[in-house]
């Protein structure tokens, strides 16, 4: 049973920082792109980053050089940093597995809530 498990969201001023985290179970860690989505209130989930099992990242023209995808393989877990907050940020955030194979995602974590005040 694959699992992913967010931490780390919170209420942040505009201009600070906060890290999500997210813990994975099973083998999925080792073999998989992990990375993260998040959805605002009212519009469609939308990519933010994803790193490879070789480290190599990517990311959202709108988080670019803001937010840091990285991995921890002796923890299974990824994190997201997130620096220069802006309210446009708000959002529930999601840790992602992606499929091997074909393209999709495999397995999603419940969400955890960024809040971002002016």
């Amino acid at each position: 049973q694959v699992q992913l498990v967010e931490s780390g969201g919170g209420l942040v001023q505009a201009g600070g920082s906060l890290r999500l985290s997210c813990a994975a179970s099973g083998s999925i860690f080792s073999t998989n792109r992990m990375g993260w989505y998040r959805q605002a209130p009212g519009k469609l989930r939308e990519f933010v980053a994803a790193i490879t099992t070789g480290d190599s990242t990517s990311y959202a023209d709108s988080v670019k050089g803001r937010f840091t995808i990285s991995r921890d393989n002796s923890k299974n877990t990824v994190y997201l940093q997130m620096n220069s907050l802006k309210p446009e940020d708000t959002a529930v955030y999601y840790c992602a597995a992606f499929r091997t194979t074909i393209a999709g995602i495999a397995y999603w974590g419940q969400g955890t809530q960024v809040t971002v005040s002016s």
